[in-house]
């Protein structure tokens, strides 16, 4: 078995807005609400390695992996993978964003596949992340629209 999920919004902001801000990792904890930390541990300009830290679930669980994100900037398309893994076997995110009519579309496609000993299955994890995810684009809509009418009023 293995899990997909595609969410996606459209942010009313221009495109270099929303890539730079979308794509500052060592900022998320700014921009995403459910980040405590973000560490780059290394950045090359197209590939950024990075340690996220998540605040306490639940159960006062603080969650924190690696990741990898290679960006291209000319397609406006960016490939994520978790270096280590915890309850995943695997775990790719695409983010592409799009010029659309009110602004851009930014869409995450999550495939994956859970362990068999983690703590939910592929159906449960989509679950969460079909609930957990448009909550995070809000945020980051919320955000960057409020950012760019700034910078217009300036």
């Amino acid at each position: 078995m293995s899990g997909h999920t595609m969410n996606e919004i459209v942010v009313n902001a221009p495109m270099d807005l929303v890539w730079s801000r979308t794509n500052d990792v060592a900022d998320w904890p700014n921009l995403f609400t459910e980040y405590a930390n973000a560490e780059v541990l290394e950045d090359t300009g197209t590939r950024v390695r990075f340690r996220l830290t998540m605040f306490p679930d639940e159960r006062g669980r603080v969650w924190s992996w690696v990741s990898e994100r290679e960006l291209d900037e000319e397609t406006r398309t960016v490939v994520a993978r978790r270096i280590e893994t915890g309850p995943f076997e695997y775990m790719h995110i695409r983010w592409t964003y799009h010029v659309v009519d009110g602004g851009v579309l930014m869409r995450w496609t999550q495939d994956f596949a859970m362990k068999p000993d983690a703590p939910v299955d592929d159906a449960g994890m989509v679950a969460r992340i079909n609930t957990n995810t448009p909550v995070q684009l809000s945020a980051i809509k919320q955000r960057l629209e409020a950012e760019a009418a700034q910078r217009a009023a300036s």
